[in-house]
This record gives C-alpha cells, structure tokens and sequence, in this order.
C-alpha cells in the first residue's frame, strides 16, 4: 500500500509575514483593510497572500468577531408584489454565483418599510451577523447610507446615483433616464403623442428619475398630454390604473409600464375594455422576461442583463470587503426590444 501522503498545509499569516518581510500585525492590519500600513506595504502582503493562496479562515473570523462571512440583504417592499418579479429574482440569482466563489452566505430580508431596514442593519451590525450589505431601492430622501457610514458596515447601492458619495459605499446603477429616453423617442417616432407612464412605487430614486425624464422629454417634444402615474408594482394596480385612464375622453395612446407583471396585467385590462395592442394602445415594459413572450401580442421591452448586474454588485462589495476602496460602476443602459405590442399610433 503507498504511504498515505500528508495533508496540505494550508497558508497562514506567518508566512506571508515571512515572505513579505514585515510583521504579522502589519500582515492582518493589511489583510483586513485596517490603518497602520503603508500603502506599498499593503499591496505587497497582498500580492504574496495571493501567490501563496491565503484564504482568511471563516471559524476564526467569525469567532473572533472580525466577520460573519455572509452578506446582508433587506428588501423594503411590499412581500405580495416579490413573487413574480423576475428582476430581483435573476438580481439574486446573479449575487449568488460571486457569493458562492468566494464562500460566503446570503442573509436575505423582507420589511414593511425603510424605518425597519434601518433597524435591521444596526441589530445585525451590533450583532456581528453580517459583513457587509447589498441595498436596493435608493430613496430620494434615503437615510440608510448616512447609518451605514455610520456603523462602518461596508455597502454597495444598486441603482444609485452615480453622483452620490459616501466612504466605504460602493454604487452601481444604470441609465434609467437614457432608457426612458429611448423609450419615449421611439413612441414619439410612431406618432404617440398621448403617453401614460405607469410607474412603481413613489419615493424611489430611480421611478423619481424615470418619471423627471419622461416630464423632460415631453416638453422638448411639445407634448402637454403625457403623465406618470405611481403604484406598487402590482398586477392588481396595473389593472386599475389601466382601466382609469383608457376611460378618460381622450385615451392615451400608448402606455409605459415599470414591470413586465404590470404590462401583462395592462394588456389584459386594455382587452377587456375593447382597446386592441397594438392598433388602439400600444404598450411598453420595462423589463424584458419570458413573461412578455406569453402574452399575445409579444410586448416589446426594456431588457437589461440582470443577473450580470447581480454579479456586478457583489463582485464591488466582495472588492470592499477585500480592503479595496469604494467606486461608482455603470452597468450597459437597457435597450429597448420592439415586438408586437408597439405600433403606429391611431388617428387622434
């Protein structure tokens, strides 16, 4: 029988201290993104630690106190209008395969509102639960980076303003102004002069942003019957708002919805009151999925890789956990897929 080999020792601190020639508290004060090193100090204990395949123990982390290896996620939102929204379902899917690389966990939370969100990251930083968070859902009067600078919690915003700032915080977003845009431009092409934006919930950063837009781009254009009306997100909502307006007088022509579950719900509603789509409205979702494939006619639609910009966020606050510093990333602007829900514009 052959001798049964030993078992691979695995890196320690010590011997990146040793091959990096410098002591084992400087090695940990670099390793953790701690003050008391140099710059060059920490590039070099990073290099080694790379070349030797360190991987930071996540028992004596955890133990320790220093981590949790396991990332927050809360969502502020309500729970009934979470089950058939394909972006944060592709969004997660896409945050799961960075976390997996780098074996660390998902705490995922549902609240009523941003007041509970807020009360959940000082519970899980006083806590330890967590080493940093994923947040969604930028408010324009937000307070949560303004907490999270505060307890130190590192953090990456998804669909932030790329203007916006805060040590530690990390911010990818996406062009929702250039897609709205795009959106309007091309109605505007097929004569729709009467456009109704069914938007998502108020107070969100980025339906304020579509919805400023949409108001912009009518008044280039010289167009005084176009509106935003918001929701929350549900089908249910859809169907209501659907109805309100394709009653009035003077119907819109065309209508804009935040999601692919709204579109769908729209188009039924549009249906049941007689409207045809694309010959009498033509409807627009902002969110591509095999949802807008079945449904008759095919609505035509944002689309947008979601679970890359998942992996995105993740790989940033993965970089942030790393030591590395906080950056503004801009994901690709969702392009506008046309299909047989849009068309020319009936006689006024």
């Amino acid at each position: 029988m052959p001798a049964k080999r030993p078992a691979a020792r695995r890196p320690t601190m010590k011997d990146i201290a040793l091959r990096a020639g410098v002591s084992e508290s400087a090695v940990s004060f670099a390793l953790n993104g701690r003050p008391g090193v140099s710059e060059v100090t920490r590039d070099r204990v990073r290099r080694v630690a790379e070349q030797l395949g360190w991987r930071p123990s996540t028992a004596a982390r955890a133990l320790s106190g220093e981590g949790s290896a396991t990332v927050g996620f809360v969502l502020a939102r309500p729970a009934h209008t979470l089950g058939v929204d394909s972006f944060f379902l592709q969004l997660v899917s896409g945050i799961q395969e960075v976390l997996a690389e780098r074996h660390l966990g998902l705490l995922f939370q549902v609240v009523e509102d941003v007041e509970d969100e807020c009360a959940v990251y000082r519970r899980w930083w006083a806590e330890h639960r967590v080493d940093g968070v994923l947040v969604v859902d930028p408010r324009t009067d937000d307070p949560r980076p303004h907490l999270l600078d505060e307890l130190g919690l590192p953090a990456v915003v998804i669909g932030g303003a790329p203007d916006e700032r805060h040590p530690g915080m990390s911010t990818v977003w996406a062009d929702d102004a250039g897609a709205m845009a795009s959106v309007v431009g091309g109605l505007y092409q097929l004569g729709h002069r009467r456009i109704v934006h069914i938007a998502g919930l108020s107070g969100l950063a980025h339906t304020e942003r579509r919805i400023r837009t949409l108001r912009a781009e009518a008044e280039r254009r010289g167009l005084t019957e176009v509106l935003s009306v918001t929701t929350d997100y549900s089908d249910s909502a859809a169907v209501a708002v659907t109805r309100r307006v394709l009653e009035t007088a003077t119907p819109p022509t065309a209508l804009i919805y935040d999601n692919d579950v709204m579109a769908v719900a729209g188009v039924a509603a549009a249906a049941e009151l007689g409207f045809s789509v694309p010959a009498d409205v033509s409807v627009v979702a902002w969110e591509d999925s095999a949802l807008c494939r079945m449904v008759k006619p095919w609505l035509s639609a944002l689309s947008r890789d979601s679970v890359a910009f998942g992996r995105t966020a993740a790989r940033e606050l993965t970089a942030l956990l790393d030591g590395g510093p906080a950056r503004t990333v801009r994901v690709p602007v969702p392009r506008l897929i046309e299909r047989d829900s849009t068309g020319p514009a009936r006689e006024a």
